[in-house]
């Protein structure tokens, strides 16, 4: 996966589960972490969460001195990584077209199980 997701998912040797019924229904939300076409790089994929949806009016780099606001077009998302030091994504490519959204992850599987919710870390299982 790379460093843009930490700390919800290491660089290397995680194994996560996806479905792809949500994206296609149109029922991602803000907070969901999805695999994507990359844009820049069509033959691979990226995973990012989805911070802004189509009408929102977002900050595109709240690390930016002078910032710059826009609105998400119609059928696209604004996606960003975690790790917002170390992400190449929206802030750099723009916002992402729905249709290359493959799928919604819900789990990680390995090393440890986690279930993925909506929201900015994971959670869990209860014990």
């Amino acid at each position: 996966m790379g460093p843009s997701m930490l700390p919800t998912f290491n660089e290397i040797g995680d194994v996560v589960a996806q479905e792809h019924i949500s994206p296609r229904l149109g029922l991602l939300e803000i907070g969901d972490v999805v695999v994507c076409v990359s844009p820049t790089t069509p033959g691979r994929s990226v995973c990012k969460r989805i911070l802004g949806m189509p009408g929102d009016y977002i900050c595109v780099d709240p690390t930016e001195r002078n910032r710059r606001y826009l609105t998400v077009p119609r059928g696209h998302v604004w996606l960003q990584g975690d790790n917002m030091s170390n992400s190449t994504d929206s802030r750099s490519y723009g916002p992402v077209p729905y249709a290359l959204i493959r799928g919604r992850v819900f789990a990680k599987l390995w090393p440890e199980l986690r279930w993925i919710k909506n929201g900015m870390a994971p959670i869990s299982e209860p014990k």
